[in-house]
């Protein structure tokens, strides 16, 4: 596993994840093409496309580093015959324990961003085909007469993933047949027992974030796109742990935060939703942060895969 340097600006805390350069060069990985549509959808590592036991729907082509996906119902359902052919090699990976990363374990669906159909495909095994991630983040705060603090959520030490470490106050991966703000009411709810009604009239859409992340763990490449919400709760108002996801809860300063992101101490990409709230709340400013303009640029960038139907 690659080790990271250790990060003194908040530029460094960025390029810890979004750290696939503008220029990189995309021919070195297999283009994932869905029936019918001529934009690449993913893009996979060699190693990946070597070891995924493919079903005949799937053309693959070394020598073009392209896979093809065909539709085996001949333009009667083309959405219902993707999502079998997906299903089929998944179910074969899992059941042959064929990539540690999936650790034999069957998941929820994430739907393929800017597919011309609803195609998804089960959360774990997204990243091996490279695929678009969707996630939906809320930063819930508090206005304290001596300046903002926002609630931040220690992760449970059960989890398979960041067990421990900081995270946004409600967070989550969002499910095929979801919103990102269906999936931030629910997350709400299930994370932090905040009242439903309350989330749904007063969290407010504030913009998204994306990247290119390639992980020190699996060396997988792949798009990410996070929605970002904010949310301002009343004193009295505490977040509480409900599904065993979250430890517990801190209400903390933007100070003792920033000090927490370079301690190493939040999930990575949690540090991208925490410096952008700092952005638009005006704590982060062209007057206080030399590196303002590269850290706007970073925290939006134009992706290799459609995130829109074709036109």
């Amino acid at each position: 596993m690659e080790k990271a340097a250790k990060p003194t600006r908040l530029l460094d805390l960025i390029e810890l994840v979004h750290n696939i350069p503008f220029d990189f060069d995309f021919s070195a990985l297999y283009a994932l093409y869905l029936p019918n549509d001529p934009r690449p959808h993913g893009y996979m590592l060699p190693e990946t496309v070597t070891k995924m036991p493919w079903s005949p729907e799937f053309d693959v082509q070394h020598e073009s580093r392209s896979i093809k996906l065909s539709d085996s119902s001949n333009g009667l359902d083309t959405a219902a015959a993707c999502n079998k052919a997906f299903q089929q090699v998944i179910d074969d990976a899992i059941a042959a324990n064929v990539f540690p990363s999936v650790h034999g374990m069957h998941s929820e669906m994430y739907k393929i961003m800017g597919a011309n159909q609803f195609i998804h495909l089960e959360r774990f095994m997204a990243p091996l085909f490279g695929i678009a991630a969707r996630g939906a983040h809320l930063t819930a705060y508090v206005n304290m007469p001596e300046g903002i603090k926002v609630w931040v959520p220690r992760r449970a030490a059960n989890l398979f993933t960041y067990p421990n470490m900081l995270d946004t106050t409600v967070a989550g991966g969002v499910k095929s047949d979801n919103s990102p703000f269906q999936c931030i009411v629910a997350e709400s709810d299930e994370e932090a027992s905040l009242p439903r009604d309350f989330v749904e009239k007063n969290a407010r859409a504030t913009g998204v974030i994306t990247y290119m992340t390639k992980s020190r763990v699996t060396q997988l490449i792949r798009p990410d796109v996070i929605y970002v919400f904010d949310l301002e709760l009343p004193s009295s108002m505490i977040p509480v742990p409900k599904d065993g996801e979250v430890a517990g809860f801190e209400l903390m300063s933007v100070e003792e935060i920033n000090a927490a992101m370079f301690r190493g101490e939040f999930k990575p990409n949690c540090n991208l939703v925490m410096i952008d709230f700092f952005v638009r709340r005006g704590i982060i400013t062209p007057d206080n942060e030399e590196d303002y303009v590269e850290i706007a640029a970073r925290l939006r960038r134009k992706l290799p895969v459609p995130t829109t139907l074709a036109r």
